[in-house]
């Protein structure tokens, strides 16, 4: 990816919509949609066959705030989700689990400091410590074993015998002040929960200095496997099998990937993964304009139904590219009627099949996705182009100039958008990217800004949804615009590289091209399922292995 493609990517689609008039350069986009059955054969295959490729290295990875309310449920029980008062995580390459903008600041630990005090006071209060009980005149031998044993879960690690006797001492400095030992221990347990062992997946290299790829240890895998499946702390299972030293064994990492999947907590790939990839996080922010009568339950019922539909690929046999696709989805009255489909006699988010109703099927018939790529009063067909080309086929497009203009207002009422936007696809200087943004967002303009199916736009204009891509391949209307993608060749690698980038917890950058490809050609070949692809990820040796960091030359 060029750094014009990696500024891009970090600009957003809110700023994407400046690309309606923005300029490129008067040349054809080189992305391809869709090649030709004569297309060359990629000359970097064999050399990706030979190469040595680079496990890369991933910062210090702080606990986001979704992570962080995992984590204190599975460890302490507590559901408050208390990290919902932290200040917001920065995001990096789509994720706001990109360790390298999860910085720490003094706002931040101060949050941390009370959410400790808060969480254990009330998990002491639940009796959730309740192993022993603390003889008021020798509470030491009880301390140490609730302290070691909350400490191994909460560090993720075992403790060493030193570490769990600097925080007995807690015991005996609450003795000095003349209080109970009760109040040292619940001290010992907070300083657990403010250390850098908990708020941080700590991962070492033996040499820091050198580049040369090593194992990450076996604890260490065990993290960075459950915090990629369930964005929480690996539980006892998991743990054991880390520190039986088995777990880099292929069949019992098999076996801990298929078993956690299976987990309720897995539930964590839709919310954090897709609500991110999907874009299902920011119809929390969509604000339609009043005529639209978007409400609270259709917002509801539009994340439900996304999430519902991605977590059938998580459990089920589905190929994950159909989820371009899928001839299923979920919906309740309220849904189904904005849909225009037969409703199910229920407030309940209900599986119906889209018989008859193929405009529905996959991704690009689904509400959420049709409402946070519109602007309030209008379709865009820049921004649900570019979702399309970022989110699907890792495409993007440079970034706009500084001068980049919007749409301008409609004279003509009878013109459609597409219409309108003719003279920035006329313009030698906006040429290059809206031939290659405008058409495939165009194949979804018989959707309005709420995804409400639509045959003519407001102004009482024809909607015209058909496009023509770079190459002469063309296309009418949202079910041969989603073939098209679907039979991109590029589709199944950007899959990977966004599944990737959220399962390191670091940005797949150019380096990872190798990487990303047999990713991909190993998922696709065991069966296309989000499962195959998982599996292929953490077999991978960017997922198994990491490197140090040559130091830069002194001035």
């Amino acid at each position: 990816m060029t750094a014009c493609g990696r500024r891009w990517r970090r600009v957003g689609l809110v700023a994407a919509a400046a690309v309606l008039a923005a300029s490129c350069d008067n040349s054809p986009p080189k992305a391809r949609v869709l090649p030709g059955p004569d297309a060359p054969v990629d000359p970097q295959d064999a050399q990706c066959r030979s190469a040595s490729r680079d496990p890369g290295r991933v910062t210090l990875h702080r606990l986001n705030r979704a992570e962080y309310n995992n984590t204190v449920r599975d460890l302490l029980g507590d559901t408050g989700s208390p990290a919902s008062d932290f200040p917001p995580d920065d995001h990096g390459f789509g994720f706001d689990n990109n360790a390298d903008v999860l910085s720490m600041s003094p706002l931040l630990m101060e949050k941390y400091s009370h959410a400790a005090e808060a969480l254990v006071e009330a998990a002491w209060a639940r009796g959730a410590f309740g192993a022993c009980v603390l003889d008021p005149a020798r509470p030491e031998a009880c301390a140490r074993e609730l302290l070691k044993t909350f400490a191994r879960r909460a560090w993720r690690r075992p403790v060493t015998s030193e570490e769990v006797e600097r925080l007995v001492a807690f015991v005996a400095l609450a003795r000095q002040q003349g209080d109970a030992p009760e109040v040292g221990v619940k001290l010992a347990l907070r300083s657990v929960l403010v250390s850098p062992h908990f708020l941080f997946r700590v991962e070492l290299d033996p040499a820091p200095t050198s580049t040369v790829p090593h194992a990450v240890s076996d604890l260490e895998l065990a993290s960075r496997l459950s915090y990629f499946l369930w964005s929480s702390m690996p539980d006892e299972a998991l743990l054991q099998a880390a520190e039986g030293g088995h777990l880099h064994e292929p069949e019992v990492l098999e076996a801990q990937v298929l078993r956690m999947l299976a987990d309720p907590k897995a539930r964590a790939l839709v919310d954090n993964f897709a609500g991110q990839w999907l874009y299902t996080r920011a119809l929390d922010f969509s604000q339609p304009v009043s005529r639209y009568a978007f409400d609270e339950p259709l917002r509801e019922a539009m994340r439900q139904e996304i999430q519902l539909v991605f977590h059938e690929f998580v459990t089920g046999d589905h190929r994950l590219k159909d989820l371009l696709d899928a001839p299923f989805t979920y919906v309740n009255d309220r849904l189904a009627a904005h849909y225009g489909l037969p409703k199910p006699g229920t407030q309940a988010m209900t599986r119906v099949e889209l018989t008859g109703h193929p405009e529905r099927a996959g991704l690009f018939g689904k509400g959420a996705l049709l409402t946070v790529t519109a602007n309030p009063d209008r379709t865009s067909p820049v921004k649900r182009g570019v979702w399309v080309l970022e989110q699907l086929l890792c495409k993007a497009p440079p970034p706009p100039p500084p001068d980049a203009g919007g749409l301008a207002p409609a004279v003509d009422p009878t013109l459609n958008i597409k219409a309108r936007m003719a003279e920035h696809r006329a313009n030698p200087g906006c040429a290059g990217c809206h031939t290659l943004m405008d058409p495939l967002g165009f194949g979804m303009e018989n959707f309005d800004p709420v995804g409400r199916w639509r045959t003519k736009e407001e102004g009482g204009a024809v909607v015209d949804s058909s496009g023509e891509l770079p190459g002469g391949k063309t296309f009418q209307g949202v079910v041969e615009l989603r073939a098209v993608v679907k039979q991109d060749p590029d589709l199944s690698a950007c899959m990977t590289r966004h599944l990737l980038t959220y399962a390191l917890g670091r940005g797949a950058e150019e380096e990872d091209r190798c990487t990303v490809r047999g990713i991909s050609q190993q998922a696709e070949g065991r069966g296309g399922r989000l499962t195959d692809y998982i599996l292929a990820i953490v077999r991978s040796d960017a997922f198994l292995q990491r490197r140090g960091e040559a130091e830069e030359p002194k001035p």
